[in-house]
């Protein structure tokens, strides 16, 4: 399925983002959010499925074609929240909802709770919240953190001899996709450079957390909820088998069939995903 998508650039006071836009001008407000590694082209798929929205999707700072963090600086939530936050101001949107995937839909979580008067909507897609940490191994956890940070410099990231190799290690990557998910990521994932071509993203989004939440921590962010939300389960995803969880979140939570990239892999996954939301955003 196909549908016009603009192309922009988001200049904003600390970092330059791009971003595809589908939809009416008049659409209801949305900023969608990619998983970790991911890019824009995560919603290639779902967004022309979606009706009456204005979707905005980010190359979140690090990822795609956006710009990488300076020296020095990382990517923890609190940075992804007050990105999102920025780019909601650099198009007049004073409330809008967010529509998020994996690491996605955790910052989607983030923003929801903590500013719950500027989301309208919050549309999850197999993420919650972040992977959880215990009080006493918070000194452990930052010493190996601040180790890799330190031993990154030294780092480079593969080099693959053409496309093809690129996109079937993307196959088989930490969280396995179909090959045609693989090559929309790629498309947009991909970049030249002497003796092949190499991803785009920030090798620093591959460093350890410095800290973690506690679950309480984690879980008072779900419970400031206040918008309408939605949490789409996939069957063979991450959250399907922590079904405990799952009791304890106050949203509508649906399970669909699918890995973790339900709404990507294949056209099958995206409709049923589109079918779902299109329901959860046309209730008044």
């Amino acid at each position: 399925m196909t549908c016009s998508v603009e192309e922009i650039r988001l200049s904003l006071p600390h970092i330059e983002l791009a971003a595809h836009l589908f939809g009416p001008p008049d659409g209801q407000p949305v900023i969608a959010l990619h998983g970790w590694l991911d890019n824009a082209n995560s919603f290639a798929r779902l967004a022309p499925r979606l009706e009456g929205l204005r979707i905005l999707a980010v190359d979140m700072a690090g990822h795609g074609h956006s710009g990488h963090r300076p020296a020095g600086a990382g990517y923890g939530l609190p940075d992804y929240a007050h990105d999102v936050l920025q780019v909601a101001a650099q198009m007049g949107w004073g409330t809008f909802s967010l529509l998020g995937h994996s690491l996605g839909a955790i910052v989607s979580v983030i923003v929801a709770g903590a500013m719950p008067q500027r989301v309208r909507r919050l549309a999850l897609i197999d993420g919650l919240i972040p992977p959880l940490g215990e009080p006493e191994s918070a000194a452990e956890r930052m010493g190996t953190a601040l180790q890799g940070q330190l031993a990154q410099s030294g780092k480079r990231k593969p080099v693959y001899a053409d496309m093809d190799r690129a996109v079937e290690a993307r196959m088989k990557g930490a969280v396995a996709v179909s090959r045609e998910a693989a090559e929309l990521l790629a498309q947009r994932g991909l970049m030249p450079v002497p003796g092949g071509y190499t991803w785009r993203s920030d090798s620093r989004l591959t460093l350890a957390s410095p800290i973690r939440l506690t679950r309480a921590q984690a879980m008072s962010f779900v419970n400031a909820v206040q918008c309408p939300a939605q949490l789409i389960v996939a069957e063979e995803g991450m959250l399907a088998q922590n079904k405990a969880l799952l009791a304890s979140v106050p949203f509508q939570v649906s399970q669909l069939p699918g890995g973790h990239h339900l709404h990507l892999n294949d056209e099958a996954g995206a409709r049923s995903v589109a079918d779902c939301f299109n329901r959860f955003f046309a209730v008044p």
